[in-house]
């Protein structure tokens, strides 16, 4: 998941950490004028993020997934603040302890719980699935926002509807046992963290740097899922050597793609390019990742997948246009 706090979903994006979100987790940003270094980061956020889903199944071939998961993490935290100190001075990297501890929280919701229970997903369903499964976190989003208070608009309750009658369709493949439902069911709970990461973090007094927030959120998710993949006992019986060099190569990928370039390009776009064009990451990142499963690990293309695929990511759209206009 990159999505994104951290890849998009997750890999959402993700995936990488994303910026601090507004309303049904779509990030608030100035209209400026697209110019064609937009549409570059734009393409790079839809390739990168869209491709993690594939990153991640090709890790887990020969990798532990919380180990490997809490490698990437801490390491894409360290570089990205290194980079913020390097950049904007070491006093960027001050926080108060109530910064510290809200980063600390997200980060497990979104690390941890987020992106860490789709890369154990991914040992046992497609990545072409779990990134559809994740695609329908600004479904959850707006459900999550409705219990503290908040009144969506008829157009985005109408996307979550949408978007969980698509959940019921792409769960087929479990429950007939075409794909292990466990895999299918973890995907959700981790959709499900992710959203709640991710509306925490707007009501939480979170650091006012969003690369400083999203380096600590990276570092204690990071944490918490090597500590995690220890106490699974990953680590008995790993024999380094016997990992593919193309989990390698996927791992750091992961580590500078996903979770540094595609931020950073995703952060600049909130900047300098309209919301609503930045926002379309949210259902072209799956279209990326079914179509990457499929050419490049031949992951099967069945009518579930592309109709429920298709019906959820025609409920994010609809709740980002609603959004977008309210």
């Amino acid at each position: 998941m990159t999505s994104p706090a951290v890849d998009p979903a997750p890999e959402t994006h993700p995936a990488a950490p994303e910026p601090r979100t507004g309303a049904a987790g779509v990030p608030a940003a100035p209209a400026r004028r697209i110019t064609g270094a937009v549409w570059a980061a734009l393409g790079i956020v839809y390739v990168v993020w869209g491709s993690t889903y594939l990153g991640i199944r090709i890790v887990v071939e020969t990798l532990p997934p919380f180990l490997s998961g809490g490698a990437r993490f801490i390491t894409a935290g360290l570089l990205l603040a290194a980079i913020v100190a390097w950049r904007q001075g070491p006093a960027a990297l001050k926080v108060t302890r109530r910064e510290l501890g809200s980063a600390a929280l997200v980060g497990l919701l979104l690390i941890l719980g987020g992106n860490g229970l789709v890369v154990l997903a991914e040992t046992s369903i497609p990545s072409g699935l779990a990134a559809l499964l994740v695609a329908a976190v600004p479904v959850w989003v707006v459900l999550i926002r409705t219990l503290f208070g908040d009144r969506p608009g008829l157009g985005a309750l109408g996307g979550v509807l949408l978007g969980f009658a698509g959940l019921a369709v792409l769960t087929v493949p479990g429950l007939s046992g075409e794909v292990k439902i466990g895999g299918v069911v973890l995907v959700l709970v981790a959709a499900l963290l992710w959203s709640v990461g991710s509306v925490s973090s707007a009501r939480l007094p979170m650091p006012a740097n969003p690369f400083t927030a999203s380096a600590y959120e990276m570092l204690a998710g990071g944490l918490a899922a090597l500590s995690l993949g220890l106490v699974r006992g990953e680590h008995h019986g790993l024999d380094l050597g016997a990992v593919s060099g193309r989990s390698w190569v996927a791992l750091a990928y992961l580590v500078v793609f996903g979770s540094l370039v595609a931020f950073t390009a995703y952060a600049w776009l909130l900047q300098t390019a309209p919301v609503s064009l930045a926002a379309t990451y949210a259902y072209v990142n799956p279209v990326v990742a079914v179509l990457l499963g499929a050419l490049v690990l031949n992951e099967a293309l069945t009518w579930p997948i592309l109709l429920g695929g298709a019906i959820v990511v025609g409920g994010v759209c609809l709740i980002v246009s609603t959004e977008r206009r309210g």
